[in-house]
């Protein structure tokens, strides 16, 4: 049988297909994650969709029946690609006979649901892979997932559904998370689609103040998509828990609503007439009962949480209310745990101050210094986990140091130094510009940093010696709640909210953030750490092959963990300084007075000496996308000058393949002031910009960023009038000609005032730091409801 994970000898029919009441969220090996999920909901008396589950061991029960498990085996252990691999076992499935025994059951069990009804239903046929919620790895959005099913075609599509495990990009994720794919084995969750008359969202708190005391419903008409999605403002009723009393209700003009069409058989967007779009979608004696559901929730996972319901147009109350999904809040729950963490355990009791800087990267650390200057020093080789990293400034090369640190102290640079930013995302507490910690401090000292405040003590002065993060941290999910849809788990904005992200491994570590997409993808890290070498002596020695394929596998490894949701990649951005660093790179690179605005992003693509370099990284993009099929990857130039560089790059990049096309954006990073001052000529090239606001702000303002003298005068500020009017100007030209804007520099991660800011000025999406996701969501929501509020407000006044 290969390597293909051993389940119990079918002993009875009951082992084949099972009711969703008969499942627990202990059973995950047997009904999968979703399954088990949903019937955890059931066991403690939650309405959920009526629904039956093929379990895993009726996946195994059709293989052995078709005698695939060697087929499989053999395919898999071919050297053909994963594409190739994919389609031929996915054809070997859906090819194959269905047991008849196993035929009888399924039809059998969706008659049973249809009487349930009292009619013949449409079904959701949904993926339940056995290995969905283990904590290293999200498997959300791997396997397919069929809606508005008829009878006649469940067979067909449960079959797809199995073969939808060895889906290239579900194959390309195992294999970067080291997953054997023989070892994985999915169940299938057959559930009655509801026929929302109206659907919604509600929290076990309020989701604006995060009062425990109230439970706030948001509803309206239709499919929930609608409200999940952010395409009305819905209604709001408003309830406190004690007494289960309707504290407050909002009716709001919602203009659409999302139906199924049995016609069209597919879900069309109807828009309401006044009458309907001024109705309150849900009424007084529905809401409590929801109220009722999301109390027993809250009681059986101790926390609060963030649930999806529906109500059924098929059913007559209070039959008809379903939970649809159900997972934890963790915007208040985090905030709360980052004040008491704060509170009780960073407060200082005393000690002698060594060194002051700025807080680039907030928590607390105790542990022994360790002086490093250069990364080849042999002290390099024996520093430990959690000692703290002292050293003058980082880049690149000082990564896989800097992960293991238990905290980083740097005499130069400012908020956005290398040092800052990959502080900031990889969660470690960072001082930097202290100016003199490499004199001051002594090797093997021991000390405590406090990066909240930005000061570092003698010896240990604080309450604990724990690390204590104010960053927001992802759950890392509880039993019996699905990752699934993740992307709906705080309000819906219409200012999309991205994630900066360089470091491929540390992914899995943010996938529960809700975030839409990664808007800054730098692939300086995989260059750095999972290739070492520098391209164009790769290509001196005849292996360019290495260059491409890990690349690709780096970025495949962030596009498939969040696919479908886009994932901007930038093409390499390195200077001519770190370059120089990698393995062969001193025979390649000049050098620089100022490689800060030297020799760096397009205007290396263009030049002859580094275009076959460039080539590769195209090929690399390439590859990820045809090759392994994720087509989520999208690529941005860094450091664009001039129109005509921009023209010659991408005339290289359509050379080796990839042209801008509906699925395939292009943008540009908007750093260099000749972006903005000629952004309409830009937008002609172009799909769309990110604002660099770091450099933008530098070379606005004729200031170093690194410069941590002029960061305590002042001068350095992205909060700075001409800055944000460069922004502002930038997105009215690319509005006028229909191209997005977005934002990946450090301001909104750090200044919400620069959020609001750009919000108003009607910004399409904002990439922050993954610790910003949270807030900058929280109050970009926030934001948006007070100006369709002024709006209406204005309109009335009008009248």
């Amino acid at each position: 049988m290969g390597s293909f994970l051993l389940v119990e000898a079918i002993s009875s029919e009951e082992d084949l297909i099972l009711d969703v009441s008969q499942v627990t969220k202990d059973m995950v090996q047997l009904a999968g994650g979703k399954g088990a999920n949903l019937g955890e909901l059931t066991s403690i008396g939650v309405r959920v969709p009526p629904a039956f589950i093929l379990t895993s061991k009726a996946f195994k029960y059709f293989l052995e029946y078709n005698n695939l498990f060697d087929k499989i085996r053999d395919t898999l252990s071919s050297s053909e690609t994963s594409e190739e691999a994919s389609e031929k076992i996915k054809q070997l499935i859906k090819n194959a006979k269905m047991p008849d025994k196993l035929s009888s059951m399924i039809y059998q069990a969706y008659d049973e649901l249809s009487k349930k009804v009292g009619k013949e239903i449409l079904v959701a046929v949904r993926s339940s892979a056995t290995a969905e919620d283990i904590e290293t790895a999200s498997f959300a959005g791997q396997q397919d997932t069929y809606l508005n099913v008829t009878k006649d075609e469940l067979i067909d599509r449960i079959k797809d559904v199995w073969a939808s495990l060895y889906n290239a990009r579900a194959m390309e994720y195992r294999k970067s998370k080291g997953i054997d794919d023989l070892s994985i084995l999915i169940a299938v969750v057959v559930q009655k689609m509801v026929n929302s008359r109206s659907a919604g969202v509600m929290f076990t708190l309020h989701p604006v103040t995060g009062d425990e005391k109230y439970i706030m419903i948001e509803s309206n008409w239709g499919l929930g998509e609608s409200v999940v999605g952010g395409k009305v403002t819905p209604d709001e009723v408003l309830i406190e828990k004690s007494t289960l009393r309707i504290v407050e209700k909002k009716v709001s003009n919602k203009n659409i609503k999302i139906v199924y069409d049995k016609q069209l058989k597919k879900n069309v967007t109807i828009t309401l007439d006044e009458k309907e779009s001024r109705l309150m979608s849900i009424t007084d004696e529905e809401a409590i009962e929801l109220a009722k559901l999301a109390l027993k929730i809250e009681e059986h996972y101790k926390r609060p949480m963030d649930i999806e319901w529906a109500i059924d147009n098929d059913l007559s109350f209070p039959e008809n209310i379903f939970i649809v999904q159900a997972r934890p809040e963790t915007f208040w729950s985090s905030k709360r745990k980052e004040n008491k963490n704060i509170a009780e355990k960073s407060a200082p009791i005393g000690g002698k101050v060594l060194v002051r800087g700025l807080a680039a990267s907030p928590g607390i650390a105790f542990g022994k210094a360790k002086i490093i200057l250069d990364i080849k020093d042999p002290k390099v080789h024996e520093f430990q986990k959690g000692e703290i990293l002292v050293t003058k400034m980082t880049d690149p090369d000082w990564v896989p140091l800097m992960k293991i640190a238990g905290a980083i102290i740097t005499d130069e640079g400012g908020m956005t130094s290398h040092a800052a930013i990959v502080s900031r995302e990889l969660g470690i507490p960072a001082i930097v510009g202290s100016r003199e910690a490499t004199k001051i401090i002594r090797d093997n000292q021991e000390i405590t940093v406090d990066a909240i405040r930005g000061i570092v003590y003698e010896g240990k002065v604080l309450q604990t010696s724990e690390t204590v993060s104010q960053q927001a941290q992802p759950s890392i999910g509880i039993q019996g709640i699905s990752r699934e849809v993740l992307l709906s788990l705080y309000p819906v904005t219409a200012t999309k909210i991205y994630m900066n992200l360089g470091e491929p491994d540390v992914i899995d570590k943010y996938l529960d953030l809700p975030f839409d997409g990664i808007g800054l993808m730098r692939i300086e890290f995989i260059v750095s750490e999972w290739v070492r070498y520098h391209p164009l002596y790769l290509i001196k020695i005849g292996n360019a092959e290495l260059f491409v394929d890990k690349l690709a596998e780096g970025i495949a490894k962030v596009a498939s963990a969040i696919y479908p949701r886009p994932v901007v990649v930038r093409f390499s951005d390195f200077k001519t300084n770190e370059y120089k660093k990698l393995i062969g790179g001193e025979e390649f690179e000049p050098d620089e007075r100022n490689p800060m605005i030297g020799w760096r992003g397009v205007s290396r693509y263009v030049s002859k000496e580094y275009e076959p370099a460039f080539r590769l990284e195209a090929k690399a993009i390439r590859k990820v996308r045809e090759e392994m099929g994720l087509k989520n990857v999208w690529v941005m130039f860094p450091f664009v000058r001039t129109t005509w560089e921009l023209e010659k790059a991408i005339k290289i990049m359509e050379e080796e393949g990839l042209r801008r096309d509906s699925d395939f954006k292009v943008w540009i990073m908007a750093e260099v002031p000749s972006v903005v001052v000629l952004a309409e000529e830009f937008a002609k090239i172009v799909d769309g910009f990110s604002v660099g606001s770091n450099d933008l702000a530098q070379l606005t303002l004729g200031v170093d960023r690194d410069s941590e003298l002029l960061a305590r005068m002042g001068y350095y500020d992205e909060r700075d009038p001409a800055v944000l009017e460069s922004i502002r100007k930038l997105i009215k030209a690319a509005h006028k000609y229909g191209k997005t804007v977005s934002i990946c520099g450090q301001a909104p991660s750090v200044y919400p005032a620069v959020v609001e800011y750009l919000v108003k000025a009607g910004i399409d999406s904002i990439s922050v730091n993954p610790d910003a996701v949270i807030n900058v969501r929280r109050q970009v929501a926030s934001i948006e409801q007070q100006i369709i509020l002024r709006n209406l407000n204005g309109k009335r006044k009008n009248k």
